[in-house]
């Protein structure tokens, strides 16, 4: 995106709500493989989840819960490494095996939003020009995955922190953006605020929706309740493997406002 969205990825690395989840069934489920990579991604183990998901693959080819499963590990795996061209080697692997997903379920939310958080990861690796383009598909799909899945808290949660990061887009940005390459969708900080407070209620236990509600209050002015939503966000266990950099930004954040 034009801003650095980076959210939790799910691709989608999260748990989701069961109406959303693509869980493994009939011979996938008895596979040692599939329960094999799940307990690997379970404990965050991203490479070995990967190299098991991508054996499981060569079994069980077209299949669009392993397909998606090696597209989120791809993404996690840029959490472990410090360099910029990985990173983006990482991304372009994520988004080719999620568009595979897709390609399958176009209409399971996870799979929809998956595409919205690869767009947005790889929009950081990219020029002006595609930044622009990414930002507005990560809206599409956000809003693809909401519509599919109304209670899917995570896609909520990328529609919202996509408000909030759009909306405080300095002005010059926005005046080069608008004149060179066409406007980009309205955002809003109020529209950032709701949605991840719908976050919130559907998952109170996930430290990122509360960490991303703390910066969409204060780009909308509320420091107060932004500080009583990173509290919260640090007072809540870890949950997923993105939330160790969320909670240390929910830090960073907490200083500021003291």
């Amino acid at each position: 995106m034009l801003c650095a969205l980076v959210v939790p990825t799910l691709h989608p690395e999260i748990p989701r709500p069961a109406a959303a989840a693509l869980p493994p069934a009939g011979e996938l489920e008895a596979d040692p493989l599939v329960r094999e990579a799940l307990a690997a991604e379970a404990r965050f183990d991203s490479k070995a989840a990967l190299d098991l998901f991508l054996r499981a693959n060569l079994s069980h080819p077209n299949d669009a819960f392993i397909l998606q499963k090696i597209s989120r590990q791809y993404s996690d795996l840029t959490v472990d490494t410090t360099d910029a061209g990985e990173k983006k080697r990482l991304c372009v692997e994520a988004l080719a095996f999620g568009k595979r997903a897709a390609d399958l379920q176009p209409d399971n939310a996870v799979v929809v939003l998956s595409l919205a958080i690869c767009y947005g990861k790889l929009g950081l690796y990219s020029d002006t020009r595609t930044k622009i383009e990414y930002s507005r598909l990560v809206r599409q799909y956000a809003e693809r995955a909401m519509t599919l899945d109304p209670n899917y808290d995570y896609a909520h949660h990328v529609l919202g922190r996509w408000h909030y990061e759009v909306a405080t887009l300095g002005s010059g940005t926005r005046f080069l953006v608008k004149l060179i390459y066409g406007a980009l969708p309205p955002a809003s900080t109020a529209e950032a605020v709701r949605r991840l407070q719908r976050a919130v209620e559907l998952s109170p236990t996930l430290p990122s929706h509360r960490v991303e509600l703390g910066f969409a209050l204060l780009a909308d002015g509320e420091r107060a309740a932004a500080k009583t939503a990173f509290e919260q966000a640090l007072a809540l266990p870890i949950r997923e493997k993105y939330d160790t950099e969320a909670r240390r930004r929910a830090t960073e954040a907490l200083q500021k406002l003291r």
